[in-house]
């Protein structure tokens, strides 16, 4: 079992940027993959990224070019770098692992001001 916890969310204007962070509880080496996910008021949790063990990454089609997901295996970190931030990527972002150390995180709220 691994616990996740998101930080760095906030609210920024409009072409702003942040850093998400997703600590997990222990060593991150060996799960396959681990995401980020995000709900917006109304409407359905939606994936909006993927990086493997292998560093292989994969994005939704609305946020391709804007975020940028990575991962520190030593500090156990996973990381989403979002720039040119739009108002319509307001939302609770969440990190999520998948297979026998499948979890999530609580969320932090992201707000972006027109």
């Amino acid at each position: 079992q691994v616990q996740l916890v998101e930080s760095g969310g906030g609210l920024v204007q409009a072409g702003g940027s942040l850093r998400l962070s997703c600590a997990a509880s222990r060593s991150i080496v060996s799960i396959n993959a681990i995401g980020w996910y995000r709900q917006a008021p109304g409407k359905q949790r939606e994936w909006v990224a993927t990086i493997t063990t292998g560093g292989n990454t994969n994005y939704t089609e609305s946020v391709k070019g804007r975020f940028t997901i990575s991962r520190d295996n030593a500090k156990n970190t996973v990381y989403l770098r979002m720039n040119s931030l739009k108002p319509e990527d307001t939302a609770i972002y969440y990190c999520k692992t998948w297979g026998a150390a499948a979890a999530w995180g609580q969320g932090t709220q992201v707000t972006v001001s027109s």
